[in-house]
Order: structure tokens, then sequence, then C-alpha cells
């Protein structure tokens, strides 16, 4: 049986707000066996795109080696009643528009994408929930266990407990959307100056702050009940239900771009406290309800890797399991699963998942160079007979590395194949990376990624089993390690750690052994491969892309270093600017004025930027083929460093003359 799981919309507008059918994705489930997963993300180039998921359906059957023909089920990621619910209210609200339903787009992307007729009778609409349970317990390699869904929401419900066994699950209890701890976080970092998708940024902001602060603020906003359950305030109408209690404190919210204050921190550390509470507060009760000695927790939520922390310290479960696609990417899988059982074809198989390097390649060694070389106008480029001896001891220098290799994972962390790497014994290199690379909050921590036979001299991981080869829990350092690791112990003596198995990435745990042979410390600073303005990095061009807009000293693909031949802005008149499907220009003109030239990309929050005329003029004639000298003429050094900060934020794309 060959099903393909889908997450995300249908395209209806450019702009379709942000958090509606987010984190589009697909992936391919033979007999059982997922054998591919990938986000739309990695394609488009939007953080958390809802996108039509064609890029990352098509990466699947190419890796499968199928054609769409072969596809026995198709499974969508949400019921079909919310689905068509949903399109209902978009009719309601945008009356120009036709009127369509789920099933009719999902069939017409298809077919428009793949040149696809998928029979009505192929496709399956799970349950939200019960897709985001069934991909996290058939990769757990667990016969029985305890399943906790905990998101924003689902269909009608935040939280749904479920008891596996047998090769079913059975649900036990469902938790209302007006009690979702998902949208509490959600709506809360507001006041910190974050919106969706940065939830992981406060999660790391709260060590620094007292929990005890702002307490009874948030105390106000629930009350605990018997049996695991709670209330939340009713709140005012189409008001966020965190405003009052801050408001009537006299709480100043900071906004984006804002210093972060001490009361900002404190704020931050009374909602991670809160979500702590009433999380365990749900999952204690199952526990000890079920008698349970094994966890699956998944839904947004189960990305709190502090809260995750916090479960395994309980000892409340002899084992615990983390999909490392936890958010609704990994629900497209478990509607494959969903689907295949539909068809006569229920999950069976019982193996843990150990990598999750599900996503395409970076090509053949002859197309990797051949795309490294078409650089070679900006670059330097070196093939290494021993490329990781020589990476570790870059490494042990004191270089940050771009690194990218193999298949990509899936989920929104970067394990080891698209990975940017650093000593992790320097405390400075937290806020050089911070600084050159991320251009990020000097709060936010970075991982560390260990051997497993260092491991637990580093770290407490625990009594519970767990995989900490996803980096899903938060962990304390030894406290005589902390001063060791110091680029990667967060404020708190803290790690989200990552043991990389040979038997998961050779040549990850390779370099990570022979830096520690080099240093005598076996631990890598481990984050993703990507800047401020972008998903982490998919193919070749995207990885020279990151490493040409940062600071990053050197980039490995496969067995290449490649170097900069000289400042990047000198090095712009031989390259074509390629507009993004989503660049626009727009002037604002207002009588007896020079008009006002601006560039955005064209989906919901995305960025737009002031530019000045020449590059505005620039911009209006690229036509993805001739280069920026052909197009300009003499470029200033104005205008070299205005294109340079432009690509930077992604813009738009530079790429070698074919």
């Amino acid at each position: 049986m060959l099903a393909l799981g889908i997450s995300g919309h249908f395209d209806l507008l450019p702009a379709l707000y942000r958090t509606y059918m987010h984190d589009a994705a697909a992936c391919l489930v033979a007999d059982g066996e997922l054998v591919a997963a990938v986000e739309e993300e990695r394609f488009n180039r939007i953080k958390k795109t809802n996108r039509f998921p064609a890029g990352a359906i098509r990466a699947c059957l190419e890796l499968a080696g199928v054609e769409p023909r072969d596809v026995d089920a198709i499974g969508f990621y949400f019921g079909r009643d919310l689905v068509d619910l949903g399109l209902g209210n978009f009719h309601v609200a945008t009356p120009v528009q036709p009127v369509r339903w789920g099933l009719d787009l999902l069939q017409d992307r298809l077919r428009e994408h793949f040149d696809w007729e998928v029979p009505a009778d192929r496709v399956v609409f799970a349950r939200h929930h019960l897709a985001h349970a069934w991909s996290s317990f058939a990769r757990s390699g667990m016969r029985d266990a305890l399943v906790v869904v905990m998101d924003g929401r689902g269909e009608t419900t935040s939280t749904t407990i479920y008891l596996a066994g047998s090769g079913e699950l059975r649900e036990l209890r469902s938790y209302s959307v007006p009690q979702s701890l998902g949208l509490l976080y959600q709506d809360a970092i507001g006041h910190v100056g974050y919106g969706f998708g940065d939830e992981y940024k406060v999660m790391g902001l709260a060590p620094y702050g007292d929990p005890a602060t702002y307490r009874e603020q948030f105390r106000s906003l629930y009350t605990l009940l018997p049996d695991g359950d709670y209330a939340m305030t009713p709140p005012i109408p189409d008001i966020n239900p965190t405003v009052a209690p801050f408001y009537e404190a006299g709480f100043h919210d900071r906004r984006a771009g804002e210093p972060v204050t001490q009361a900002h921190k404190d704020f931050a550390a009374g909602l991670q406290e809160t979500l702590e509470l009433l999380a365990m507060h749900v999952i204690t009760h199952w526990a000890r309800e079920t008698g349970a000695t094994r966890l699956c927790f998944t839904g947004g939520v189960a990305h709190n890797s502090s809260l995750n922390g916090v479960i395994l310290r309980s000892g409340l479960f002899e084992e615990v399991f983390v999909h490392p696609s936890s958010h609704d990417a990994g629900a497209a899988e478990g509607a494959a699963i969903v689907a295949a059982a539909s068809f006569g074809a229920p999950h069976t198989r019982v193996e843990r998942l150990v990598s999750a390097s599900l996503g395409p390649d970076l090509g053949t060694p002859d197309e990797v160079e051949r795309e490294l070389r078409a650089w070679s106008g900006v670059v330097e480029i070196e093939r290494a007979d021993d490329v990781v001896g020589v990476t570790a001891r870059l490494l042990a220098d004191g270089a940050v590395v771009g690194w990218a290799h193999g298949r990509s994972e899936f989920g929104p962390r970067a394990l080891g194949n698209r990975s940017i790497l650093a000593d992790a014994r320097p405390a400075h290199n937290r806020d050089r990376i911070n600084a050159m690379v991320k251009k990020r909050e000097g709060f936010r921590p970075f991982a560390p990624a260990v051997t497993p036979e260092a491991a637990a001299g580093y770290f407490d991981l625990t009594d519970t089993a767990a995989d900490h080869g996803f980096m899903s829990f938060v962990v304390h350092v030894h406290e005589d390690r902390r001063a060791e690791l110091g680029a990667v112990t967060h404020v708190d003596g803290t790690a989200r750690v990552q043991v990389v198995t040979a038997e998961a990435n050779a040549r990850f745990h390779e370099l990570i052994t022979r830096f520690g042979d080099l240093t005598g410390t076996p631990v890598l600073l481990n984050t993703s491969f990507n800047n401020n303005a972008e998903p982490i990095v998919q193919s070749v061009h995207d990885a020279i892309t990151t490493y040409l807009t940062t600071e990053i000293d050197v980039l490995v693909v496969e067995d290449f270093l490649v170097r900069r031949r000289g400042p990047v802005a000198r090095a712009l008149d031989d390259l074509v600017l390629v507009p993004r499907p989503t660049t626009r220009l727009r002037q604002d003109w207002r009588p007896g004025e020079e008009p006002d030239g601006e560039v955005y990309l064209d989906y919901s929050f995305g960025p737009s930027a002031k530019v000045s005329p020449a590059v505005f003029g620039l911009l209006a004639a690229a036509d993805g083929e001739s280069t920026v000298a052909a197009l300009a003429g003499t470029l200033t050094d104005e205008v070299r460093e205005e294109l340079v900060s432009l690509w930077q934020r992604r813009f738009f794309a530079l790429s070698p003359k074919s």
C-alpha cells in the first residue's frame, strides 16, 4: 500500500492568513514505512508556508521512484467537515471568489500540478489529532503507549488523549478549543513582541526571568479541576484573553525590535511555567489513570523542548517519544497512515524512527560539483580527500562552518545534514553566530551535538529512556561541565541536546568524534543552516546563497570546501537577478514628490523594504536571464550594498549566468 499524506491549503489567495492550514508538507508511506517526507517551505522558501505542497509532493514521488498513478490512497491532515467549514467561512468573507469545496480543490491542484486525475474514493480526510497521534505512535517503536496530542486546535479540540495498543488507538478524552494551551501560548507572546511561529524564542527567553513576578496574572487565566481537567477564564469575545490581566497590572508590551526588559523576561518565565503546569496536570492524571509506562507526545506544543524536559524529569514514564516533526507537517504522515488503514492496510510496523533525513539529497557528486563550479567567479572550490578530517580541524581552529550533506531533515531542526557548526566550548561563539549569521536576539541558545559515548558525561539524560537524536528535550548540563560548554549551556544550566549515533548519521558522528580527538571535547554547536529571513536550506543553491549572505567562514557541501574570493558586493556584476515567484514592486506617488519605491513578498506577513530609484528600476527590468551589470550598467557602491542587503532578506535570488 502506497499512501501519500498532505498538509497545507489550496492556494486560493496569495496572502491567505499565515496561521491557517500552515506547515504545508508531503509524506509518502509505503507498507507502513516512511520513505520520504519534506516540508513545502524548503522549496518555496516561505517559513511555515500554507501554500499547496506541490514541490514537496513532487520530491516525495521522485525519492520513492514512483509515478502519481502508483499511489493507492491520499490522506489530508484535517477532517472534511472542518475543511469545508473553513472554505465556507472564506466564501462568506470574500464573495467575489467562486464557491469551491475541499475535495474538489484537492483534486484540482493535483490535476494542475501533476496532470493527475484522482478518483474521489481514493482521498481520505483524516481527523487532525488522529493524524498527529498516528504519526507519533507509528514511529515510536512502542507496542503500547499513552498518546497525548496537544496543539493550537484540531477540528473542535485542542488536546486529545489516546491509549495505543494492539495496532489501535482508543480515544480517552478530548479538551475543547477554548482550553487550548497552544493558542494560550500563541496569544500571550504578542505581549513580548513576537507572533505566530515565534513560540520557541519565548521559550528561550524564559530562563532569564522570574516566574513569580506575574504568577498572579497567569493564575487568573485558569482554574485546575479534578481528573486532569481545567477551565480557562472566559474571554471577552474577539479579545485576546491574556490582555485584561496584564493591562490591569500596567504591563508594558514590547513591540517587535524594541529592547527586551527584565519585565519581558519575567513574563516569558511566567508563561512557560503556566504551560508546564497545565500540561503536566493533564499528562500526570492520564499517566496514573491508565498506568501507561510509555508516552508518545505530539502536536505543536510537543516542540516545546523545555516542557519535554520536565516530562522526562517527572519520572512518570519509563520511556518518552517525541516525533521530530510533531507540528502540522508531521500530521501529513499520520494522514497517510489513516488513509492506508481505510483501504485495508492498518499500520502494524513497530520499528523506531532512527533518522529524520527523509527529504531530497543534494544531487550526485558530479551534479554537486557542476553546480558549485558555476559559482567559481565568486567562490573558490576545493575537493578534499578527507573532508571530515579537514572540517574537524577547521572547527577546532575556531571556524564557523556551513555543513550540507545527504538528505535534508524532516522537521524544524537541522540534525547534521543542513547545519551551521562551531566549537561548543568558547562562550563567545554563541554571540558571534547570533550576530554574524542569524541576526537574532542574543538570549537565544544553541544546541550541543554529542556522541553517545560521551553524552552521559556532559548531560543528565535522566532515568527516563528517550530518543535524544532529534533535539527534542532540554536537559541539565552537569555542573562541572558547564564552563567547558560555554557556547551551548543556557543561562539556567540546561541545553537542548542532540545525541548523534553512527546509525542515524554516520558522517556527522564521525565529524564530532574527530573534533573530540583534536580537542578533548566531542561536542559541537549545531544550529540550522539558514539566516533570519528564510527556512533551512534545501539545495546547493540555497547553501551557497546563505553562505554568501552571512559571515560563515567556510562552506562544506558533500566533499567540497567553498570559500569566498572577496567581498560579495564586488562580485554582483556577473550574477543573474532572478525575482522570486512572490516578488512584487509598488510605488507610492504623491503630487509634486518623487515616488517612493518598495519591494515586497506577496504572502501573509511577507516582508517589505523601501528601495532607491536606481534599485527600483533595476528590479523592474529583471527578467531572470540578464546579469546585474547588464541591467544596471555601472554599479555604485551604494547600489551594491543595497542589493546585497535585499538579497540577504531574500527579496530576490542571484544565480550564476548559465
